[in-house]
């Protein structure tokens, strides 16, 4: 029996995307635990293929609105909340089983933050003796919140492979509990003690994260395991929206090379990964030392078919040719590109450098060398123009790249969340701080950032159309609406779930969009219905790709 238990608790939302949520941090946890001689555990909730749909949260229920008309077109965005993962029930009764005296729970984000809490009451009901930490982003930038509940013995601030070992040691011994960094908890005679966030100074010191606790078999890709990495931690950006940069105990640094890739044969030769996610905030910022570690990787895996991605995003300045050119070389797929905006007013609220000249010359890069690209920007943020939002994707709609639209939310930490705090703008419920839930209606209402992403999915399916697929989409585009309605039944009539069916209506529902400018969706039995969408911006988008695309 181990004398630690971490558990990743499951996630309720519309999806899941499986390879980003390997339990990454536990497993550094568990190493640096190991190497100070405890047995360690790792409960992941989430490597289950078990999921069920739930009633949506009645603080949610406005994006019923939204998202209530199921939708079978390939332009169709959430409609099933799920909860994804084990009943927390199974984790308690786990967690008993294991035995051990201390129960770490991961707490990343502040959306799903009721999960870990719910999770922590599961353990409490099942382990009335063990002791229990949330540890993550979350207690991290809200403590006093997290210990509100008193099934939570204890909250760690900032790095967990620094403060966990201590704080086990320190009560396997019997220890005072005021010296363990990062450490929080509720002081016998009332109030909160609160140490500062707990720092790793050299991140080589570290040992490399005990991937053989993680469930291998379940985070896979075209048969192989799946892997993260992150080769660095913080960011030396300040940009308004991210809590990484904002966090003045957080500074940037980097592993040696040589570490990266003691950690990388890991997952390699002995996971046997053939998909790596690097999962840095800003893996490229210091180009020499990024151009060294896809040297030492095309060196260490060349011909073993690696793929590589970066799918936090990449700062376009810190991109050139050359570096383009080894990051293909080394096994990069892809290019995942932060734009944000192309708005200089939005751009000076959001702390952030227009990158269009070296966005550009990425994407020319990137299709001399034979690598997709996604551009990500951000919409729906206090004080930003939806108009502006619908320029930045016909930006994108001229350029050779996907659109990635992120709907903005309040993080905490970040001085976004004390700008809408300062506004009046914070949602009352931590798990509305999503981008599914829309969280804020400012300048940029509900129904603008609804129609923003739903804009992105018809760019992004406009661009997966051949030239002799936009001459039909032309020519069906001056039909009369009831007949390409009937076109629409007839199709999918029987082949709802059938690829080429679903394009083919997606194509009609591009011509009528483009007759109309209305977002329509197609019901499981074949019928048209209109999604609520913001005329205007519909109207601004469409006039717009008839001057860039049609």
């Amino acid at each position: 029996m181990p004398d630690i238990l971490l558990i990743q608790p499951p996630i309720r939302d519309f999806y899941l995307t499986t390879k980003r949520t390997i339990p990454y941090g536990l497993a550094c946890i568990a190493a640096a635990l190991q190497g100070d001689g405890f047995s360690v555990e790792i409960l992941d909730a989430l490597a289950s293929s078990r999921s069920r749909r739930i009633d949506l949260p009645k603080e949610m229920s406005y994006l019923w609105d939204f998202y209530a008309q199921p939708d079978i077109s390939p332009i169709a965005l959430f409609h099933e909340f799920k909860h994804f993962g084990l009943e927390f029930e199974k984790i308690g009764e786990f967690s008993a089983n294991s035995g051990a005296f201390l129960i770490g729970i991961s707490s990343l984000f502040t959306a799903y933050s009721n999960e870990a809490i719910l999770t922590a009451e599961a353990v409490r009901r099942h382990c009335p003796d063990a002791a229990i930490v949330l540890g993550g982003h979350h207690p991290s930038e809200m403590p006093e919140e997290v210990l509100r509940n008193r099934c939570i013995d204890y909250i760690i601030r900032g790095e967990g492979e620094q403060a966990l070992p201590i704080l086990a040691k320190t009560l396997r011994d019997g220890a005072p509990l005021d010296k363990v960094p990062g450490l929080g908890f509720r002081k016998s005679g009332g109030g909160i003690h609160l140490c500062p966030p707990a720092l790793i100074q050299n991140l080589d010191d570290m040992p490399p994260p005990a991937i053989d606790l993680i469930n291998a078999k379940f985070y896979q890709r075209k048969k192989s395991p799946c892997a993260v990495a992150v080769a660095s931690r913080g960011c030396p950006m300040k940009c308004t929206y991210c809590s990484i940069g904002c966090a003045s105990w957080l500074p940037f640094r980097l592993k040696s090379v040589p570490k990266v890739m003691d950690e990388l044969e890991r997952a390699v030769f002995g996971a046997g990964a053939r998909f790596i996610d690097f999962e840095d905030e800003n893996i490229s910022f210091d180009r020499k030392w990024f151009k060294a570690l896809l040297d030492a990787i095309r060196k260490k895996f060349g011909g073993l078919g690696i793929e590589l991605r970066a799918m936090n995003g990449l700062f376009p300045p810190t991109l050139d040719d050359g570096v383009i050119g080894e990051m293909k070389e080394a096994g990069f797929t892809a290019l995942n590109l932060s734009l944000c905006s192309t708005s200089p007013e939005q751009l000076k609220r959001f702390n952030r450098p227009d990158v269009r000249s070296s966005f550009e010359s990425a994407l020319d890069s990137a299709q001399r060398h034979g690598l997709e690209s996604v551009g990500y920007i951000i919409a729906g943020a206090p004080g930003q123009s939806a108009c502006d939002s619908v320029s930045d994707l016909l930006y994108l709609a001229g350029k050779r790249v996907l659109a990635g639209v992120s709907v903005f939310y309040p993080a905490p930490g970040s001085a976004d969340f004390e700008l809408c705090r300062a506004k009046g703008l914070l949602p009352g419920y931590p798990g509305l701080m999503r981008s599914t839930a829309l969280p804020i209606s400012d300048s940029t209402s509900r129904e603008d950032s609804a129609t923003l992403l739903r804009l992105g999915r018809i760019l992004n399916f406009i661009k997966s159309l051949s030239a002799g697929e936009l001459v039909e989409v032309r020519a069906d585009s001056s039909q009369n609406p009831v007949a390409i309605a009937e076109r629409i039944k007839v199709n999918c009539t029987g082949k709802s779930r059938d690829h080429e069916s679903r394009r083919t209506a997606g194509k009609l529902l591009l011509a009528l969009f483009m007759k109309d400018a209305k977002i329509r969706g197609i019901t499981e039995a074949g019928n048209m219905f209109n999604h609520l969408a913001s005329t205007d911006l519909c109207i601004l988008f469409r006039d717009g790709l008839l001057r860039e695309v049609f």
